[in-house]
C-alpha cells in the first residue's frame, strides 16, 4: 500500500487536521472488526432509553459481566468472564483509558458517561495490571469545541426518590468550550429505614490549540450517603426467612459516606494524518467512612443457627482512603515496509496507588447456653427492636497502608500481511513495587517484581461482512496484603486464549461477535493451613465459555440488543477458602458466577400524530449460581422484565418512563454467605421530563 503522502498530486497540500475529541489511549487507529478481541459497547442512547442511573445496572446489559459483593452497596464489584479479582477491593475500571476505579468512591453514577466499553479478553500486554477476563472503560462526556447545547431532566421514582440532572456544553470561543454536568438524587429505598443521597459535579474543559492539538481537562466531585446494608439472611436455604425489605443493621449507625475528587488532563497532538501523540495525567482521592452492624458470619458465634430467630451481629467501623495518580504517554502511527503495512503503539505509564484502611470491630463470644443477647448484639428477626442495646466498643482489626508503584512500557505492532490478513504482536514490561505497612504488628512487607506480558493475535477477513480472529495473552494482578511472615503476596498471573467471529449484516446496520475463550490464573489467595488467620497465594482457577453479542437495527426500524454468555468458572486446586477455611475442591464453581446469563431487548421508534415516541422492552435471565465459596449454598435463577418509553410533548420536551422488574420477582443480586445475601429491588417505576436546548 502506497503512503498517503506519496499519493497526493504534486503541489497539492493536505487539508488542516481539526481535532474535535481526544483519541482513546491503548487503542490505536483500528475499527472494532480489526481488533483480535471481543468488544461490546453500551452507548448513551441505550443507557438513556432504559433510564439507567448506576454503572452496575448498565453492565447488566452485557452478559459477560456479572455482579459480585458490593460491600453493603458502597462500591462497584463485578466479574468479567468469571473472574472478579480481589473481593476486598472494588473492581477496577478505566475512565478514558486511565486506571480510575480502585478507590472507595461509592457506586458509580452514569451521569457524565457517553458510553461503556466492555473490553474482553487478553489485553494486559497493553493495559497492564488487571483481570484476564477483561476491562471496563468508561468514556466520559467531554467538552465539544465550537458548539452550545444542553439537556436537563427531573424524574420521580418509586420509594419517593427524586433526581435532577443537567448537562450544558457552552462554546466560550471557537477554540474554548466548557461542559458542565451535574446531578442530585435523594429519597427512600425498598429497604426499611434505608434512605440515600447522591450528588456529583463533573465539568469538562476543552481547548483547541491550532488545528492539530487538543487539551481536555475533566473534574470529578461526587458524594454518596447511604446506610451500610449487608442485606438479608437465608436460613437453611429458605429465602423467605425474612422479608426482602427487612434491614438487619442499626438505623442509629447512620450513613456511610463515600466521596471522590478527581482530575484528568489529556492532550492529543496530530503530527499528520498517520502519527499522533497522546499525553495524560490523572489524580483521584477517595474516602469511605462510617459504621455498621452486620450479621456474624462465623457459625460458632451465630445464635441464629441455634434458635432460628436471634441474629448475632458484629459492630464495625471503617475509614478507608485511597490516593491514585497515573501518568502516561503514547505514540501511535503507521508506516510501510515493502508491501507490509504496520500500525504501531509505543507507550509508557507510571501508576501510583495507595490505600489506607482502618477497620475496627466488636464481635460477640462463641454461643453457649449462657451467652446473653446483649453480648451477642442480637436482633430478633421476628420483631426487630432497633437500638435495644448500647453500642459495643470496637477494637482495631485492620490498620494498614498498602502502596503500589508501577512503571510500564509497551509496544504493539499490527501488520497487514494482505488486504484480508493481519497479525498483531506486542508486549508490555512492568516493574512494580508493593509495600504493606501493618501498623498493628509493626511489620513492613515489601516485594519488588518485574514482569513481561506478551500478546499475539490474528485477524482474517473472510468476506466483507465476516471476520475471524484469535488471540493469546498473559498478564498479572497484584495481590493486596501480606502473609504470616510479613512478606507481600506474589501477584496473580494469568494466561488467556480466545477465538471468534465478527459479523456485519443488513448493510452494516446489525453487528455481532461470537467468541470462545479459556482463561487460567495462578497465585489465587487461600488459607494458610500452617498459620490460621493468614492467607497464602497458592490457588488456581480456570474460566472458559462462549459469548454472543448482537447490536443494531432490524427491518422495521427495531433496535435490537442481545447478549448471551455461557461461563464455566471453577477452582482448579484443593485449598481452603481464605474467609471461612471451607474446603475448596477442584471443579467447585466460583462464587456469584452463573452458568447462563442472557440479556435481550428491543425498541421501536414511531410517531403519534406529529410527536416522536419510543417504546421498548427487555428481559434478563440469570441462572443459579454459588452463593458461598466452598459450600453448596446457591442463589436461585431469576428473570427480570423491564419496559421503557418516551414521547415528545412539545418541541424539545419529552416525557419518559420505565418499569423494572415488571412482574415483581423476588431475586438476589449477589451473596457472600447465607447471612449476607443482597436482595434485588422489587418492581420500580420511574417517570420524568427531559428538555433539550
Amino acid at each position: 500500500m502506497a503512503d498517503i503522502d506519496d499519493a497526493l498530486p504534486a503541489g497539492e497540500e493536505r487539508e488542516p487536521i481539526t481535532i474535535t475529541g481526544v483519541r482513546q489511549s491503548y487503542r490505536g487507529n483500528f475499527t472494532i472488526h480489526e481488533i483480535p478481541q471481543a468488544i461490546a459497547v453500551i452507548d448513551e442512547a441505550v443507557i438513556k432509553e432504559n433510564n439507567i442511573l448506576r454503572l452496575t445496572d448498565a453492565l447488566d446489559l452485557n452478559a459477560s459481566v456479572v455482579r459480585q459483593n458490593t460491600l453493603g452497596g458502597l462500591w462497584d464489584s463485578f466479574a468479567i468472564r468469571g473472574f472478579a479479582g480481589d473481593e476486598n477491593l472494588p473492581s477496577g475500571y478505566l475512565v478514558n483509558g486511565f486506571n480510575a476505579g480502585r478507590g472507595f468512591s461509592g457506586q458509580r453514577d452514569v451521569a457524565g458517561i457517553e458510553r461503556v466499553e466492555v473490553l474482553k479478553g487478553p489485553a494486559a500486554a497493553v493495559l497492564g495490571r488487571g483481570e484476564p477476563g477483561g476491562s471496563i472503560n468508561l468514556v466520559t462526556k467531554q467538552a465539544e469545541l465550537g458548539r452550545t447545547f444542553g439537556t436537563a431532566s427531573l424524574q420521580y421514582r418509586s420509594f419517593d426518590t427524586v433526581r435532577a440532572e443537567g448537562d450544558t456544553n457552552i462554546a466560550l470561543t471557537d477554540n474554548l468550550t466548557a461542559r458542565l454536568i451535574g446531578y442530585a438524587e435523594s429519597g427512600d429505598t425498598f429497604r426499611d429505614t434505608v434512605e440515600q443521597k447522591r450528588w456529583g459535579f463533573l465539568p469538562s474543559i476543552g481547548l483547541g490549540i491550532g488545528a492539530d492539538t487538543r487539551l481536555t481537562y475533566d473534574f470529578e466531585w461526587t458524594r454518596v450517603e447511604v446506610p451500610f446494608d449487608r442485606g438479608i439472611v437465608v436460613l437453611n436455604g429458605n429465602f423467605d426467612t425474612v422479608p426482602r425489605s427487612r434491614f438487619l443493621g442499626e438505623p442509629s449507625d447512620g450513613d456511610t459516606v463515600a466521596r471522590a475528587t478527581g482530575h484528568q488532563l489529556r492532550m492529543q497532538h496530530d503530527f499528520s494524518d498517520r502519527w499522533s501523540l497522546l499525553l495524560g495525567a490523572s489524580h483521584r482521592d477517595t474516602l469511605l467512612s462510617g459504621a455498621s452492624s452486620d450479621a456474624e458470619t462465623a457459625r460458632a458465634r451465630q445464635k441464629l443457627f441455634v434458635d432460628g430467630y436471634s441474629l448475632s451481629r458484629q459492630r464495625r467501623t471503617r475509614r478507608y482512603t485511597s490516593e491514585h495518580s497515573v501518568l502516561r504517554a503514547e505514540i501511535s502511527g503507521e508506516f510501510n515496509t515493502g508491501a507490509l503495512r504496520h500500525r504501531v503503539l509505543i507507550g509508557g505509564d507510571f501508576d501510583y496507588f495507595d490505600t489506607d484502611q482502618l477497620f475496627t470491630r466488636y464481635r460477640g463470644p462463641v454461643v453457649t447456653p449462657t451467652t446473653t443477647d446483649r453480648a451477642g448484639y442480637v436482633l430478633d428477626l421476628r420483631n426487630p427492636a432497633y437500638g435495644r442495646y448500647p453500642v459495643p466498643v470496637t477494637a482495631p482489626i485492620t490498620n494498614r497502608l498498602d502502596e503500589q508503584r508501577t512503571m510500564g512500557a509497551y509496544l504493539q505492532d499490527q501488520i497487514s500481511l494482505t488486504d484480508r490478513l493481519q497479525v498483531r504482536i506486542g508486549g508490555r514490561f512492568d516493574d512494580f513495587l508493593l509495600r504493606v505497612d501493618n501498623r498493628l504488628t509493626s511489620v513492613l512487607g515489601r516485594r519488588r517484581r518485574s514482569r513481561f506480558s506478551p500478546q499475539a493475535g490474528i485477524v482474517y477477513e473472510v468476506s466483507n461482512p465476516l471476520t475471524l480472529y484469535a488471540a493469546y495473552g498473559e498478564g498479572y494482578r497484584a495481590n493486596i496484603g501480606a502473609g504470616a511472615d510479613g512478606n507481600v503476596f506474589e501477584p496473580e498471573t494469568s494466561k488467556s486464549i480466545e477465538a471468534g467471529a465478527k459479523l456485519s449484516a443488513l448493510g452494516g446496520r446489525l453487528t455481532g461477535t461470537l467468541a470462545v475463550y479459556q482463561l487460567e490464573k495462578s497465585n489465587v489467595l487461600a488459607t494458610d493451613t500452617l498459620n490460621p488467620g493468614f492467607s497464602v497465594a497458592i490457588g488456581k482457577a480456570r474460566s472458559r465459555g462462549i459469548e454472543l453479542d448482537v447490536n443494531g437495527k432490524l427491518p422495521g426500524d427495531i433496535d435490537l440488543l442481545l447478549s448471551y454468555a455461557y461461563t464455566d468458572a471453577e477452582a482448579r486446586s484443593r485449598v481452603l477458602d481464605p474467609n471461612f477455611s471451607f474446603q475448596i475442591e477442584p471443579g467447585d464453581r466460583l462464587i456469584n458466577i452463573p452458568d447462563h446469563n442472557l440479556n435481550v431487548q428491543a425498541a421501536k421508534r414511531f410517531t403519534i400524530g406529529d410527536r416522536d415516541a419510543l417504546l421498548g422492552a427487555g428481559i434478563q435471565y440469570v441462572s443459579r449460581r454459588s452463593g458461598e465459596t466452598g459450600t453448596d449454598f446457591e442463589l436461585p435463577a431469576h428473570r427480570l422484565v423491564r419496559v421503557f418509553g418516551q414521547i415528545e410533548l412539545m418541541q424539545d420536551v419529552e416525557l419518559f418512563g420505565s418499569i423494572t422488574n415488571l412482574f415483581d420477582e423476588h431475586w438476589y443480586a449477589n451473596s457472600y454467605s447465607p447471612v449476607w445475601v443482597q436482595p434485588g429491588a422489587p418492581r420500580t417505576a420511574t417517570i420524568g421530563l427531559r428538555t433539550t436546548f
